[in-house]
């Protein structure tokens, strides 16, 4: 089970873990990922604990994604990169192992920098008729 109490980066935020933080305000931190998948490999979070996008209240993700941008330039004028993934999962399916919301801002230096994604296009499995049906059922809950 995942607490606040056992949260690894709840632990960043209170100085309890040491971290290499690259940005800090009253709301978000950002610090350098120890795996480092690209050099430069930054996590934005929230001070204000949240399992996951789906638990995090719009205030405070206003807050994480405003200051991304400022992290993400700041990581290409130091590295050179030119790209950048950047990324959140949500819940194991997704590829979550911190269970503590976070932005990865990933550089990338070239196809063979060591990061990859793959995307498959299902664009001709759905209708219009479908995606409009799909668009309206979604925006319900919005």
């Amino acid at each position: 089970m995942h607490t606040e109490e056992s949260c690894i980066f709840c632990k960043i935020v209170k100085g309890e873990i040491p971290s290499h933080k690259v940005y800090e305000d009253d709301v978000v931190v950002a610090f350098l990922d120890i795996s480092q998948v690209t050099n430069g490999h930054t996590l934005v979070i929230p001070k204000h604990h949240a399992r996951n996008i789906y638990e995090l209240p719009e205030t405070v993700a206003s807050d994480v994604f405003k200051a991304v941008p400022r992290i993400a330039n700041a990581i290409q004028l130091e590295t050179g990169a030119i790209g950048m993934n950047v990324l959140s999962n949500a819940e194991e399916i997704a590829g979550q192992t911190v269970y503590h919301f976070h932005i990865h801002l990933i550089p990338r230096f070239g196809h063979d920098d060591g990061f990859g994604a793959k995307w498959e296009t299902h664009a001709d499995d759905y209708s219009q008729d479908a995606l409009k049906t799909l668009a309206a059922s979604i925006s319900k809950h919005v």
